[in-house]
């Protein structure tokens, strides 16, 4: 017998960057416990790129809850990196649904490359939520036109944010992919 489960799938850049642009501070273990209560939420995929230097906040997202799936990442002429999870969020979410692993589905992003994923699994009755870290003027028109449930993470600020603006570690300024640079 296989286990049915509500899985999130979270674009790990995707929320960092829409709760970034917001400018305030997702308390990503408040999140995972929120994602368990409000929907029943059993695994929480957070697809990332994988930085040697930031292993300290992989720990962290691990004690939070969240099953990392790591990305190699690339770095473009400036240095920047670039670790673009996209392909790998579909496949997993894919093979989940095709495996029977999950009964209902959330994804946690505002990025219209995912419409078709989101398509595939309305017609098979499997999409739970689209949770959206950008505002309604920012979520992609071609989730929106899904008519799926979208829930816009800034509407819950007050619950998922740190309430003092701190990071787990008490620095209010860490800088990071997961951290507002001030």
């Amino acid at each position: 017998m296989k286990e049915n489960k509500t899985i999130a799938y979270v674009g790990g850049a995707n929320l960092h960057q829409g709760v970034k642009s917001l400018d305030w501070n997702l308390d990503y273990a408040r999140f995972r416990i929120w994602l368990t209560e409000k929907y029943n939420v059993d695994i929480a995929y957070l697809f990332i790129g994988l930085i040697p230097k930031y292993k300290d906040l992989y720990t962290y997202l691990q004690k939070a809850g969240f099953t990392l799936v790591f990305k190699e990442v690339v770095y473009d002429g400036n240095g920047k990196a670039k670790g673009n999870c996209d392909a790998d969020l579909i496949v997993q979410a894919m093979k989940d649904s095709y495996e029977e692993k999950t009964v209902k589905s959330i994804l946690v992003s505002s990025d219209g490359d995912y419409t078709q994923l989101v398509k595939f699994w309305q017609n098979r009755g499997q999409i739970q939520v689209i949770l959206s870290p950008a505002p309604p003027k920012k979520c992609s028109i071609l989730l929106k036109r899904t008519e799926i449930k979208i829930v816009y993470l800034d509407d819950k600020k007050n619950v998922l944010g740190y309430k003092n603006e701190k990071t787990p570690d008490g620095d209010e300024h860490r800088k990071g992919p997961f951290r507002s640079e001030h």
